[in-house]
């Protein structure tokens, strides 16, 4: 793990936002691991909010909802924020916002709830990881092994993005829900919330329920990432290739807790998510609570520019991704909005690796980044799945500690990818 500057004062103590509604929504009809949705819906359409509008195709993926009312325009190919472009459902709105519709359920109602109509709520709900791995979430709450264990994750370790943070000061009653729910459906026998230590809000607020035991880490990246929680919560090891399940631990994000609350509770599919819209050329960094399927551009506008961005990422300045365009939507995944001027996103020239192996040291998953990045290159994929390239996580301390610059993760993505034919 290293220890980076982590620029959360602009918008950390920012309260929560919520962006206008957006006159249009481009909805992609993946926004998750898995199989792409088929449209439910057709050109002309007239949609309700929260309407299903993409449904599944295999168990290993998510359905996809209405974000605003009013009428499809479009399916079409559209910006994507990871995939580069993907078919999407172009929504215009009709200005109505009929949230009411989201009615709360009592405590009475949710204890009723067996274990499987929790998974089933959670899957039409289309809720899936929000930490930024978009993993579809009823797959998780369906382990095919015991689970004891739940690992909130409240770390939120990139620099810059500070939205689950506010979440868990301003929303901390409905994440613990949220916590109660997901512990009922896999019978939980113990809980720990993991937060870094420079959330001392969250913390104190957290301390003060009972039957969980808050985790103080240090705020080191990647402190987030669910092998290195499970490593520094319980003391064990997660095997290579194996996942938190097989040594009886499920780690959920906060944002994703918060999202099961919603759908639990109020019957509210995942429609939209917080984003922290930051960076050195914003004029008034926020904490956002925005529509999916809205383009970037409308954060931008809302919260103002200093100076014209030269590199805009969608999620943090370690894992994020940069975009080409400003009309790229916001998906489930999407956890911040980075714009980094020129100094800040020079691109420094790449030199000869010196096999100094700073990046084998800072690997959180000791792996040797630069045997995976000299077979990438000769396209050795074997070669380089043989050295662990599969079991990289992305956090991207390779390329931040190497002294020769080297594109080290963008190789290992591309062996994952080739790997993985």
């Amino acid at each position: 793990m290293v220890k980076l500057a982590e620029n959360k004062d602009r918008s950390e103590h920012k309260a929560i936002e919520r962006l206008p509604l957006p006159a249009k929504v481009y909805l992609p009809l993946i926004q998750h691991l898995g199989k792409i949705c088929v449209p439910e819906v057709k050109v002309g359409d007239t949609v309700s909010l929260g309407q299903k509008i993409g449904a599944i195709q295999a168990n290993f993926s998510a359905p996809i909802h209405a974000s605003i009312s009013g009428k499809v325009l479009a399916i079409q190919d559209w910006p994507h924020p990871v995939l580069g472009r993907a078919k999407a459902i172009v929504l215009e709105g009709d200005g109505r916002d009929d949230t009411g519709i989201f009615a709360l359920k009592s405590r009475q109602e949710v204890d009723k709830l067996t274990p499987d109509d929790i998974r089933k709520i959670v899957l039409d709900a289309g809720i899936v990881g929000m930490g930024g791995a978009s993993f579809p979430t009823h797959i998780k709450l369906n382990p095919p092994k015991p689970v004891n264990t739940l690992i909130v994750n409240g770390a939120e370790c990139e620099p810059y993005l500070t939205a689950d943070s506010r979440l868990m000061v301003e929303k901390a009653e409905e994440i613990f829900k949220g916590i109660e729910v997901v512990s009922k459906c896999l019978g939980i026998k113990e809980i720990y919330v993991g937060i870094e230590d420079n959330k001392p809000e969250a913390i104190r607020i957290f301390s003060k329920f009972s039957g969980i035991k808050v985790k103080v880490l240090r705020s080191d990246y990647p402190q987030g990432g669910e092998k290195q929680l499970v490593q520094n919560i319980l003391g064990k090891e997660i095997p290579r290739g194996k996942l938190p399940f097989d040594i009886g631990v499920l780690v959920q994000n906060v944002a994703t807790l918060y999202a099961i609350y919603e759908a639990v509770y109020r019957s509210k599919p995942l429609i939209e998510r917080l984003v922290t819209v930051t960076g050195s050329c914003v004029e008034n960094p926020k904490n956002l609570l925005v529509r999916l399927g809205t383009p970037i551009k409308n954060l931008i506008e809302f919260c103002g520019l200093k100076e014209e961005p030269a590199k805009m990422i969608i999620g943090g300045p370690m894992m994020g991704i940069a975009q080409y365009t400003d009309e790229v939507p916001i998906i489930k995944s999407s956890g911040g909005l980075l714009l980094m001027n020129k100094k800040e996103a020079e691109d420094l020239e790449e030199e000869p690796c010196i096999r100094c192996a700073a990046c084998v040291r800072g690997c959180p998953v000791g792996l040797m980044p630069c045997q995976i990045n000299l077979a990438s290159q000769k396209s050795l994929w074997k070669l380089a799945k043989e050295y662990g390239g599969m079991d990289c996580i992305e956090c991207g301390i390779c390329n931040y500690v190497c002294p020769s610059n080297r594109r080290l993760l963008q190789t290992i993505k591309r062996a994952k990818l080739e790997s993985g034919k």
